[in-house]
């Protein structure tokens, strides 16, 4: 029956429909419907491009390890329950070395459900008591509205973060890369003095070492730079505290700049910034007038070679139009999204999104932030700090544990003389611990010997420090020691390591850029953490040559003496247009090297 009525019905339309006169009625009372369903089309594209800007309903599972921890909430808890809940808020904060955050509203697995503004207020004020019982304090992130047909409801992220005692604050090293002239300096200058430039660089002044520095406005050596953060997220700077001393007493976290030259005749010193001072992170500073130009691409390179996660600033933007700095944002983009980087850039313009991007930018490599911002008007300068104050540790505590409990080693990466001390020299603990007292083993000397000396003194962050750890940067007093028997590349060792040494070694290499043909005898600047020294090519395993692009495993002998090497540390190498990247893969042994290791070195081969 049903099926009969349809189809008189559609008899009768097309009927209908064949005259001429009909057809013209039907075509007018057509076309308005026509344009309301694509009226409602319209209309269902914005709202689904509104809900894809709200934050999702859920966040990933909560994990057992880490700093991260969901609470659905924390309501008037019994005295054992919050006995517990101490107890697990002092395990996130040693896994965070310092630092937890809460997601107060949240359940394990991700559920964004919320809490009315009562239970929110009760749960915020039992976490500050948790905080205060394990020494440390809280600071509210964001809040954010969930969507609820009941109540308005809310979910808070709260960062907790340690007190400082005894000088063990959190130190992240952010090395600052860059083309001439970009504004690094200054920027750095206006964060840690905590005063805006006048335009004509006044704020650099201050971190320069040589004159020649501060009559070009050029950096040509490291400096480094540190920026305070305390406990309830507030930043702690020169501005406030007149020695460094007292900054690092009152820091919870401290993050150290590494500022290195942009200009390409320093390429060499830059370099040996990135391998050596073993950066957590890199800041690319792009000026905003000036777009991508001179060395900025070869620093950005130099970055995703050595695997450090990179961000960028755009600097400078009082000095152009918003179209301009929109241009110099969409250039950064293109190149950061071709098939060579593969990253995901993050414009950051808002608070909001500086917490985000703190948070993925830890979890993801490819994530990439980009910030703009002018160091003097102080645009968005707020928005950078809060970056820095929520960025979290790469390492967690349980890598830190397993890099204490190794062999002291220690990078030797600065020398100097100073006056009623003595020899100092400066760099990082690679693995260990390092006390004062200690007697250590130093080397390799261009005869292949290791020397014994005494750890004086320790200083970190410009004050004095009992105790070094693994990851740790700071410069060693030696007392009477020669200075002319050091030279940067050495390392200071525990005597229960038997250190090794080696003339030749295997690295496995991908050749980035070569104008001919890479073979047997070429010579290149070899770049092995803090070792920089030329190197002979002696043999292509497999091959003859090799070209752009190409991989093999390259034995290189060193010229001018042996060094100390890590089978899987990092390498890269160049000599003009020349570059390329690798792995240590084989210590090679050598009748030169230290007689007393020659037959440990035969069994290793």
């Amino acid at each position: 029956m049903d099926a009969q009525v349809a189809n008189h019905c559609s008899i009768k339309s097309a009927a209908k429909a064949s005259s001429p006169q009909n057809a013209a009625e039907s075509r007018i009372e057509n076309a308005p419907k026509k344009k309301s369903r694509t009226r409602r089309g319209r209309r269902g594209k914005r709202r689904r491009g509104k809900k894809a800007n709200e934050p999702p309903p859920f966040l990933p599972p909560e994990a057992e390890e880490g700093n991260i921890e969901y609470k659905l909430k924390l309501v008037n808890p019994t005295q054992y329950r919050f006995e517990h809940l101490a107890t697990q808020l002092k395990w996130r904060l040693q896994e965070g070395r310092g630092e937890a955050v809460y997601q107060i509203g949240v359940e394990d697995n991700g559920l964004l459900v919320g809490l009315t503004e009562e239970d929110m207020k009760a749960s915020l004020k039992t976490l500050r008591r948790m905080a205060e019982k394990v020494g440390a304090d809280i600071t509210l992130l964001r809040d954010r509205e969930v969507d609820c047909d009941r109540a308005r409801r809310k979910i808070a992220e709260v960062l907790v973060r340690k007190v400082p005692d005894d000088q063990q604050f959190l130190d992240l090293r952010v090395a600052v890369l860059g083309n001439v002239d970009s504004g690094k300096s200054t920027l750095l200058g206006v964060l840690t003095q905590g005063e805006l430039d006048n335009g004509r660089g006044r704020a650099r002044l201050n971190l320069f070492r040589h004159l020649h520095e501060i009559q070009t406005g050029r950096t040509s050596s490291i400096s480094f730079e540190i920026l305070g953060f305390n406990s309830k997220g507030e930043v702690v700077n020169y501005s406030d505290s007149r020695t460094a001393e007292e900054i690092c007493e009152s820091s919870s976290k401290m993050i150290t700049f590494i500022d290195l030259a942009g200009h390409y005749k320093y390429l060499k010193t830059t370099i040996f910034g990135l391998t050596s001072y073993c950066p957590d992170f890199a800041m690319l500073v792009v000026a905003a007038n000036t777009g991508i130009a001179g060395t900025t691409r070869e620093h950005l390179g130099l970055a995703m070679a050595l695997k450090v996660p990179i961000f960028i600033v755009v600097s400078k933007v009082d000095l152009c139009g918003k179209s301009t700095v929109e241009k110099t944002v969409r250039q950064l983009e293109r190149v950061l999204k071709l098939p060579g980087c593969n990253k995901v850039p993050m414009v950051v313009s808002n608070p909001d999104d500086a917490v985000t991007a703190a948070q993925q930018f830890a979890q993801s490599s490819s994530v990439t932030p980009i910030f703009t911002l002018s160091s003097v008007s102080g645009d968005n300068l707020d928005l950078l700090k809060v970056f820095f104050n929520i960025l979290p540790p790469l390492s967690n505590s349980k890598e830190q544990e397993e890099l204490m409990q190794q062999l002291t080693e220690f990078q030797v990466d600065e020398i100097y003389s100073v006056p009623d001390v003595g020899t100092v020299v400066g760099g990082t603990l690679y693995s260990g611990v390092c006390r004062e007292g200690d007697r250590l083993v130093v080397g390799p000397t261009d005869d292949g010997r290791f020397l014994r000396l005494k750890v004086c003194s320790i200083h970190r962050n410009r004050s004095g420090c009992r105790v070094l750890r693994a990851g740790q940067a700071a410069t060693l007093a030696l007392g009477n020691f020669d200075r002319s028997l050091l030279r940067k590349g050495m390392v200071m060792v525990s005597p229960k390591m038997n250190p090794t040494i080696c003339w030749q070694f295997e690295a496995a290499i991908v050749l980035l850029f070569h104008a001919k043909t890479f073979r047997r005898g070429f010579q290149v600047t070899v770049h092995v953490g803090n070792v920089r020294q030329t190197a002979t090519v002696e043999c292509l395993l497999g091959k003859e040559e090799l070209r752009t692009g190409e991989r093999a495993v390259v034995c290189f002998r060193f010229l001018k003496h042996p060094e100390y090497l890590r089978v899987g540390a990092k390498l890269l190498f160049r000599e003009g247009v020349t570059k390329g990247i690798g792995h240590v893969t084989h210590l090679l042994p050598s009748t030169q090297n230290y007689v007393p290791d020659q037959n440990r070195n035969q069994n290793h081969s």
